[in-house]
């Protein structure tokens, strides 16, 4: 397999000859107004800077270049108005439940699939995951989310976990699918006086502690206005617990094969 991170939670997985797009934000960069009060939501860092923070890594036409897309869930900065726009229609689409479904279709999207704990593209296994999308007062107004396990016989096992922060769930995903390989969304993005909506250093490093022999992928960085976790405090982190060999760290644009 290869995983090249984009931007934000996009990214973009070659799996047994298939390649999938995973939650794509695809506009240019400053096109919409920060994540915060201006959008009815509560306070939140950057209130200055519009979104997406940084620009794409790569042209439009390699991102939209796959055979399948997933959408773990369909806040905007996992499936934004311009990815609606220049996705084609007919693509094939993986959401977590009929309500996202029903919006796909309402936006022309023909080719849709919900997720089930036994769902197929081709001869690639693919399982909805659990994910719990902040705690407290902020998981009411969250909403459901998922991640996807991916299994096939001449692949490792992979587990993109989506906004999820550490609980039990990903534990109990973890212990059942085995996963050799591991995406964790782990910017720590909040709204200030909330908790998390995603995972921190400290949930990566249970992760790790959960699976200690797969490598974990750090996704999710920089690319919106309320993350507080950067690359380079996380690089600290697992150098500190000497962990960097398991937990990798890309830059938008870069790729690693397993």
């Amino acid at each position: 397999m290869n995983i090249k991170q984009i931007r934000n939670a996009t990214i973009i997985i070659e799996y047994a000859g298939k390649k999938f797009l995973i939650d794509p934000i695809l506009a240019d960069k400053g096109s919409y107004p920060p994540f915060g009060p201006r959008l009815g939501l509560p306070d939140a860092p950057r209130q200055d800077q519009n979104n997406p923070l940084v620009n794409l890594p790569i042209s439009i036409n390699e991102v939209i270049n796959v055979n399948a897309v997933i959408i773990t869930h369909l806040h905007p900065d996992h499936f934004d108005d311009a990815a609606k726009e220049i996705l084609p229609k007919d693509m094939k689409m993986f959401v977590q439940d009929e309500i996202d479904a029903k919006e796909l279709k309402d936006a022309g999207f023909k080719n849709i699939e919900v997720l089930t704990e036994d769902t197929s593209f081709e001869d690639i296994k693919l399982t909805k995951t659990k994910g719990q999308h902040g705690s407290g007062e902020m998981l009411k107004s969250a909403g459901n989310v998922c991640g996807i396990v991916f299994e096939h016989s001449t692949e490792k096992t992979l587990y993109v976990a989506g906004d999820t922060i550490w609980y039990d769930g990903v534990k109990e995903e973890i212990d059942t699918h085995k996963p050799e390989v591991i995406v964790l969304n782990a910017g720590r993005n909040k709204f200030i006086d909330y908790d998390p909506v995603i995972m921190g250093k400290e949930d990566v490093y249970e992760v790790h502690r959960t699976a200690p022999n797969a490598k974990i992928i750090a996704s999710h960085m920089e690319a919106i206005n309320h993350w507080t976790l950067s690359r380079e405090e996380l690089k600290n982190f697992v150098n500190e617990k000497g962990i960097s060999s398991n937990v990798l760290i890309p830059d938008d644009g870069e790729d690693y094969t397993f």
